[in-house]
């Protein structure tokens, strides 16, 4: 495939140590048992990796994760953890009442299409200067909607007790916020969540301070 090399073994995630889409499809593997090889693309390196006709060939948008899978490669989080939960049921990602379902995906798109996708690398490279500005100004407008989600719908987690599709969102965009300095004051059910969720093993073997492409400085 296009000059990459994975063994057939197992699945072969492309991924960026930093990238929050990348990590909710780490969280999903680690909580699904599911043993991958991982491919780092370097979004930064030589104007970033992703941009190479190389990689091109994994995901003509040229963007990570991409998740070689059974015989075919996967792109966008969704939609790849929405196969995993399809493939490999246990444990549930999803809810079985109809309601939390649509709730579950409800939280989960709120993230990653209303927040992520505007305060993402390739944006922020446009932006400029005012980066900082523009993330913390969409964390920000996102938080406060999603923060009134969840006072509906959490538990223990976003959706009641059980771990679903919309924390494996949650947590990472959190850490988005942190990175770019969001006053979390004001969001205190995103907080206790987040907080309860990194306690879990799933979501700190997947962490980005402990992926094999993690620079030096930034490992736990």
């Amino acid at each position: 495939m296009a000059g990459f090399i994975y063994s057939a073994l197992q699945p072969l995630l492309f991924t960026y140590f930093r990238s929050s889409c990348s990590w909710r499809v780490r969280i999903a593997l680690a909580l699904k048992g599911i043993q991958y090889d991982q491919c780092a693309i370097n979004l930064i390196q030589d104007g970033g990796q992703q941009r190479t006709d190389e990689f091109k060939h994994v995901n003509p948008m040229q963007q990570v994760p991409a998740l070689k899978i059974d015989g075919v490669t996967l792109s966008q989080s969704l939609a790849i953890i929405e196969y995993l939960e399809e493939t490999h049921p246990s444990p549930p990602l999803l809810p079985k009442d109809p309601i939390k379902r649509a709730q579950c995906r409800m939280i989960s798109d709120h993230i990653a299409s209303g927040i992520q996708p505007v305060q993402n690398l390739a944006v922020l490279q446009r932006v400029g200067d005012a980066k900082l500005e523009w993330a913390q100004h969409f964390i920000t407008k996102g938080f406060q909607a999603l923060e009134l989600l969840l006072q509906e719908t959490a538990g223990q987690y976003c959706v009641g007790d059980q771990v679903t599709m919309a924390d494996l969102c949650l947590v990472p965009q959190v850490a988005n916020a942190d990175r770019f300095k969001v006053d979390m004051t004001p969001y205190p059910t995103i907080s206790r969540i987040n907080h309860a969720l990194l306690k879990l093993e799933a979501f700190h073997v997947s962490h980005p301070s402990r992926q094999p492409d993690t620079p030096p400085d930034l490992r736990a």
